[in-house]
């Protein structure tokens, strides 16, 4: 018995468990059951974009100073509003007809307000003449759609300037807010239609069938429909769900959840020659691959519920709905798909039907051969491999965190030209103001000179009295959406509270960034130990050994900051995005080490399977000659579900898509077939210990061996 545990109870309770979906009769209940499902959520499953909040503050943890001000600001008497800011601005000065014509727009805005506009300030000139602004605060009570409703309202009246010399532009935090908003507006249908139509032309070519595709790809429609559904509810219980969220979400499904139709249907397709039922044939491959499968889904899901101890909140949202998108793929793979497969049969892979062969001596394969070149040398190799990845970690000195509000857009928006024409004229911080609230009303003019005299601010508005104190504006001197412009935040914070303690806090836009800069910093510290920590945990349990899950998490660290490396010298020097978003590196970690582990599990786990009988060394071969092919097409559909993120106009989630496509890429080409067999064939049998498979290599003789050619399947 192995010293980790007796599997044979527990594969005996997983065959039973798997005689629903490949029964004779029971597939076909399972078919009916996932159709009611789908029927039943469809509705659902249509409103979970409508739930998805994308407005700055929705993100901010709880215990953020800005989002304390934010709060408090509801109450003062002219309550919590987000200002739209109209910018006129003309080289030389604006003429008579150019102030006549702005005040002519402020008239018809206060004649007939946006919804949820009370007011229109007096417009401000610039004290060169040659610009004007025009601020319109809306209280949209976190409701997108009053806020971009507004927003285009005022972009409307405000028009164009004709091409007469006069430049208009609609920006503040409102406008940042509305630009946002519609970059993620229909993200859910355009990611659905790109991942689709990838996953269809990829299963084509892997399978080289012009049917079976069909069967996998419906069954990750169902699993996202689902998924959408859920998520829906998952976001109307409270939980911060946004466009970033939801876009993450789709393509982790269609990605995951067709690689793991890939492991499954490899497998069947073996068992399939070996037996001439097919209900058999898929028993079997479900109770091979299920305790993989469900390892591997476990790795990810536990390392996405990591996630959910983060400050931010909107990374904080992403783990329980993306561990959920997982969980359903998971499910839905192991169910519904085999049913698919049993009900299409063999004429469903036409024309490379896998026929029935009996206990015939397995062909060797590409993959087989690749093994035994890197079984001659493996040392050499795995060094060589191991410098090669380790080159291009050089790369990670090109990271910075220099992405903002201001220039995350990769098309050309309104609010980013809004604020490059306020800063011709006015303070850049003038387009988003910062707010000082000072609990103490007796301090409020104490404070307001100090600020005055900070070198960080440009000017101070007017005191204003309420429940909670008073509160009164600042211009920083910096833009108010850019690296100069969070870096002074704390130090003004500094400088006030030496004048009125904790009884001052300083919030607004600028500061709102700031602390989810801060809180995202915090997330990457804290998070990232406590994943490696959870992996660890389940390579131990699930391979029965120590030194394998050292030795593969060492690669997938490996890997992964080689991804980041490479992606940080495409991002300078290929793309020209102007820096990274913070949250990058966090969510680069998560899905590569979740997912490079995913590929780990599915070939360890089979090389253990087969070194049980064979020995490490044949176990190895083996087990990369019946995954080397599956693994590569998974990586591939994997990054390539990843790649559709670059659809998108936003620069954080091309990134992540690039990130984590490259990754996938590395893991599944590189680490999974040549750095993992070489260290492995290098190590022999001592890869195992401590369990009994590390002492007496499952009865193979000491020594080298060689291995009896392994089965190579026709296709992935």
């Amino acid at each position: 018995m192995d010293g980790f545990g007796d599997e044979s109870r527990s594969e005996t309770r997983l065959g039973r468990l798997l005689g629903l979906p490949t029964g004779r009769r029971s597939k076909w209940l399972v078919l009916v059951v996932w159709l009611a499902v789908v029927a039943g959520l469809g509705p659902l499953a249509g409103k979970f974009e409508g739930a998805q909040k994308n407005e700055p503050s929705s993100f901010l943890p709880g215990s953020a100073e800005s989002l304390a001000v934010l709060e408090a600001s509801r109450e003062f008497p002219a309550g919590e509003s987000t200002p739209a800011i109209a910018v006129y601005h003309r080289d030389g000065g604006l003429t008579d007809a150019d102030r006549e014509r702005i005040e002519a727009d402020r008239a018809a805005l206060a004649a007939d307000p946006p919804a949820g506009v009370s007011e229109v300030a007096p417009s401000v000139l610039s004290e060169d003449g040659t610009g004007a602004l025009l601020t319109v605060p809306i209280v949209a009570d976190g409701d997108d759609e009053v806020l971009i409703d507004a927003v285009e309202r005022v972009r409307e009246q405000v028009g164009d300037a004709g091409g007469d010399g006069l430049e208009v532009a609609v920006s503040g935090p409102a406008g940042f807010s509305a630009d946002a908003s519609k970059a993620f507006e229909g993200i859910n249908s355009t990611l659905l239609f790109a991942a689709a139509g990838l996953v269809f032309v990829l299963l084509v070519l892997i399978y080289r069938s012009p049917v079976f595709w069909l069967l996998p790809l419906l069954a990750v429609l169902f699993a996202e429909a689902t998924v959408r559904a859920i998520g829906y509810g998952i976001a109307s219980a409270g939980v911060v769900v946004n466009g970033q969220t939801g876009g993450i979400l789709l393509v982790l499904v269609f990605g995951a959840g067709t690689d793991y139709a890939l492991f499954l249907t490899a497998r069947y397709r073996e068992e399939l020659r070996r037996h001439e039922d097919k209900h058999e044939a898929m028993r079997l491959a479900l109770r091979q691959t299920t305790p993989a499968l469900l390892a591997s889904a476990g790795t990810v899901i536990a390392g996405l519920l990591c996630l959910s101890l983060a400050e931010v909140n909107g990374t904080a949202g992403l783990g329980p709905v993306a561990a959920m998108g997982i969980a359903v793929a998971a499910l839905t793979m192991l169910t519904l798909l085999p049913a698919l497969l049993l009900i299409g049969g063999r004429r469903a892979f036409w024309p490379f039907v896998p026929r029935f062969e009996g206990d015939q001596p397995p062909a060797r394969g590409a993959w087989h051969r690749l093994g035994e070149r890197v079984e001659r040398r493996p040392r050499r190799i795995w060094l060589g491999t191991a410098v090669a990845l380790g080159a291009m970690c050089v790369g990670l000195v090109t990271l910075d965190n220099d992405l903002t509000s201001a220039n995350g857009f990769r098309d050309d928006v309104e609010s980013v030209r809004g604020q490059e024409l306020l800063a011709r004229s006015f303070p850049a911080g003038a387009n988003a103001p910062t707010v000082v609230l000072v609990r103490d009303a007796a301090l409020a003019e104490r404070t307001r000179e100090a600020a005055a005299a900070s070198s960080a601010v440009a000017s101070v508005g007017e005191v204003e009295q309420g429940a909670p104190g008073a509160r009164f504006q600042v211009v920083l001197r910096e833009e108010p959406f850019s690296e100069a412009g969070y870096a002074a935040i704390q130090p003004l914070r500094e400088e006030l509270r030496a004048v009125a303690g904790d009884a001052v806090l300083v919030g607004g836009p600028t500061a709102e960034e700031r602390d989810l800069r801060a809180s995202a910093q915090r997330d990457t510290i804290l998070l990232v130990p406590i994943v490696l920590l959870v992996v660890f945990l389940i390579l131990i349990a699930l391979l029965r050994a120590i030194t394998a899950p050292v030795l593969l998490m060492g690669t997938v660290l490996l890997s992964f900051f080689a991804a980041l490396g490479i992606s940080g010298v495409f991002f300078d020097y290929a793309f020209d995005f102007p820096g990274e978003d913070p949250s990058l590196p966090l969510y680069a970690f998560i899905f590569l080490v979740a997912l490079g582990v995913d590929y780990n599990i599915f070939l360890m786990a089979r090389v253990r399977e087969e070194a049980l009988r064979h020995g490490t060394r044949d176990g190895m071969l083996r087990g990369l000659a019946v995954t080397g092919g599956v693994i590569t097409s998974a990586g591939i559909v994997l990054a390539g579900t990843f790649g559709v993120l670059a659809v998108l106009p936003i620069v954080a989630l091309t990134q992540i898509g690039f990130v984590v496509a490259l990754g996938v890429l590395l893991d599944a080409i590189v680490v999974r077939s040549i750095l993992v067999p070489a260290l492995v064939f290098d190590l022999g049998r001592r890869v195992w210990w401590p369990s009994r498979l590390g002492r007496d290599d499952g009865g193979a003789p000491p020594g080298p061996s060689r291995a009896s050619p392994a089965r190579e399947p026709a296709q992935a």
